[in-house]
């Protein structure tokens, strides 16, 4: 299967602060990569220098089999697409103008189909004329997934897009993200959610201290040792009745 995105030995140092160390991430077309590990140890960094938007002390990305550092912005743009952690928006874009931002780096015939297809999927066609900022939460976050998939890319790129959703916006949410990869999209996700990742990814990178510790299957990666060792608190894995893996802090 050939690799959408290819890095190799990303090194981030910023000031005497090394914030990625010799990490190396393959995505194919078909996978959701889910990015896992503690606050601060290196997960948004990884997406942003993959993404090309966080400059390299050393390493290479190549998208496409195209080194990030040759592509013009806007062909950039037309092999990956980002839904950053944080959204400003201070104007007062409607629903629509901010989906069709994601048409910016094509501007074609297709636009107005995928605009339409886009806010579709993401159920919110009929917010097309609210006000971006008179949205609740939510729906601001599925108006945000909706420029990006307008936009049209192999690749997506998803900094914690479940954050502050509940577990049923969770799932719906999720399941657009597997139904993607399913069209054969290459999906990373940065998540916080351990038994999201478990359900939904079908390989799991975890970063620990700007280092990747472990990549792989979820159900083979996930285990009480490493999670324990990683988050620094005991963690258990059971099994419902259907087969379902759970994982759960142990209590003391």
């Amino acid at each position: 299967m050939t690799a959408t995105l290819v890095a190799k030995h990303l090194v981030v140092v910023r000031g005497s602060t090394t914030l990625l160390n010799d990490v190396s991430l393959e995505v194919c077309a078909g996978e959701l990569v889910a990015v896992l590990g503690p606050n601060g140890a290196g997960k948004s960094t990884l997406l942003g220098a993959v993404a090309g938007d966080f400059p390299l002390t050393s390493g290479s990305v190549t998208l496409n089999g195209s080194n990030i550092d040759e592509l013009a912005p806007n062909d950039l743009a037309r092999v990956r697409a980002v839904l950053p952690q944080q959204i400003s928006i201070s104007f007062p874009f409607t629903v629509r103008e901010i989906v069709a931002m994601g048409r910016s780096p094509w501007r074609d015939i297709n636009d107005d189909m995928h605009i339409a297809a886009a806010m579709q999927r993401l159920d919110v066609a009929t917010l097309d004329k609210r006000v971006y900022q008179t949205l609740s939460v939510g729906e601001q976050a599925r108006v945000s997934m909706a420029r990006v998939l307008a936009q049209d890319t192999p690749l997506l790129l998803l900094d914690e897009p479940t954050a502050g959703f509940d577990i049923g916006q969770q799932e719906r949410f999720l399941a657009i993200a597997r139904s993607l990869v399913d069209e054969g999209r290459g999906v990373v996700a940065v998540l916080h959610d351990l038994n999201v990742a478990m359900r939904f990814a079908t390989r799991v990178v975890v970063i620990h201290e700007g280092r990747c510790v472990a990549s792989g299957d979820p159900k083979s990666v996930l285990t009480p040792a490493l999670l324990s060792d990683v988050y620094h608190q005991k963690i258990q894995v059971t099994t419902t009745a259907e087969g379902q893996s759970v994982i759960l802090p142990e209590h003391q």
